[in-house]
């Protein structure tokens, strides 16, 4: 990707070093669509979270739910990969924007209904999940053809990543005001009203039709697996990825039952501890955007493994609140480095033609192990208790961050030439 690809691409003068995607015009229509998109999902994810809980009282219904909404992308995303890489992407991402706008509005009638009940909180949440193994890689894949210079894509979905994380922090506390005031049907609205906004700033967006990948689907999918599983550096990349978000990403499903069972609160406080996940997701956010080596992202990957880590042990047993906020940062932090700087380094070194691929594998491992992770999460804290159940999955995570210790000489050598296998 050349930086003459387009007129716009320095139209808007010099931008600092940190947010230097921001002068492609394209990305700054998604950049803007995108910051009110991602507060109203997080709206929404909490008060579900919290409507489950408060109807049922049940953690493993949690854990199922959850499960049922990030399933789908580990098992369809992959293949939605390449079926997109095959489609217009920008058309289908409009599209997509609509139907996830309609799956929220129904669970906001349902919810104002007092017709909701866990069987259709889960066919909603399943439903969301299929939308999603299109969604995430078709926004994640766009944004290599929203910047004009294959340069800015690191700082491209740095800030992206910085979208989601700033939703984080402020979408929690603001949805526990909401649940407050309102309800949850009233959350479930507002998500679905923030889908028109990406809608509209894709459709302002001016760009040649993206060529398309050839053949079937099935070849099309077996291109991308063998550059995966062929690429050491792409390979090891995803299995950190994976056992990341199996273990600490999981903290997400058991945080209701520590705002209410363990520090006695209410929806307020699961919005404070959430959105102080989301502060250190944020901050690790704009660490990554300042960075501007890929070789220094892998000590950051293993590092955020670390972190996470120690940060979900400390959290486990601690019933003080200031501390539990601290813990929940540096969770946040952690995670956020290792998952961004990871597709960071995925889609810098991917081929321009296999990079919808790349980025399905990379979302369906981010958001599918997360699913599993977070039913075995609900189904362990049911048996051993909440606490216990965290320091476990803290325990695992600092065993593997001690082997991958081991690896990030040759990590580093890989990221020096993509090429090698």
């Amino acid at each position: 990707m050349s930086s003459s690809r387009s007129p716009q691409a320095g139209e808007s003068g010099v931008w600092p070093a940190a947010v230097r995607a921001l002068r492609h015009r394209n990305f700054r229509f998604y950049f803007g669509g995108q910051a009110i998109s991602v507060l109203g999902s997080w709206i929404q994810q909490v008060a579900l979270s919290w409507l489950i809980y408060r109807l049922t009282g049940s953690v493993a219904l949690l854990g199922v739910t959850t499960f049922a909404a990030l399933l789908p992308i580990l098992i369809v995303g992959p293949l939605a990969g390449a079926w997109i890489d095959r489609r217009d992407k920008r058309r289908l991402l409009i599209l997509v924007q609509g139907l996830l706008a309609l799956q929220a509005a129904s669970l906001a009638a349902l919810t104002a209904l007092d017709a909701i009940g866990p069987a259709l909180i889960i066919a909603m949440s399943v439903a969301l999940g299929l939308l999603n193994a299109f969604d995430t890689p078709l926004r994640q894949s766009q944004i290599g053809v929203f910047v004009d210079d294959r340069a800015d894509l690191p700082n491209a979905l740095a800030l992206n990543a910085m979208l989601f994380n700033s939703g984080r922090f402020i979408g929690p506390p603001l949805a526990g005001l909401l649940l407050g005031l309102t309800s949850e049907a009233l959350c479930f609205a507002i998500n679905a009203l923030s889908f028109s906004a990406l809608a509209l700033g894709v459709s302002r967006i001016r760009m040649p039709a993206s060529p398309r990948a050839q053949g079937s689907i099935g070849e099309v999918f077996r291109e991308g697996l063998r550059y995966v599983w062929t690429t050491y550096t792409a390979r090891m990349q995803i299995l950190i990825l994976a056992v990341v978000n199996i273990t600490a990403s999981s903290y997400a499903v058991l945080l209701p039952v520590f705002a209410k069972d363990v520090f006695g609160g209410d929806a307020r406080v699961l919005g404070w501890l959430w959105g102080a996940a989301g502060a250190g997701a944020f901050l690790g956010t704009i660490f990554l955007a300042t960075r501007q080596r890929l070789r220094s992202l892998v000590k950051v990957v293993v590092g955020g493994a670390g972190v996470s880590a120690l940060a979900l042990v400390a959290f486990s047993y601690n019933t003080r609140m200031p501390v539990a906020l601290v813990a929940m940062a540096a969770v946040g932090f952690g995670i956020s480095v290792c998952n961004v700087g990871v597709n960071m380094l995925l889609q810098s070194a991917a081929p321009d033609h296999l990079r919808g691929r790349v980025v399905s594998f990379f979302s369906s491992t981010r958001f599918g192990l997360d699913a599993i992770g977070g039913l075995l999460a609900g189904l362990l804290a049911a048996q051993i208790g909440v606490q216990a159940a965290m320091a476990v999955e803290g325990v695992v995570l600092i065993v593997f961050f001690v082997w991958t210790l081991g690896i990030v000489q040759r990590l580093r050598a890989g990221v020096a030439a993509p090429t090698q296998r």
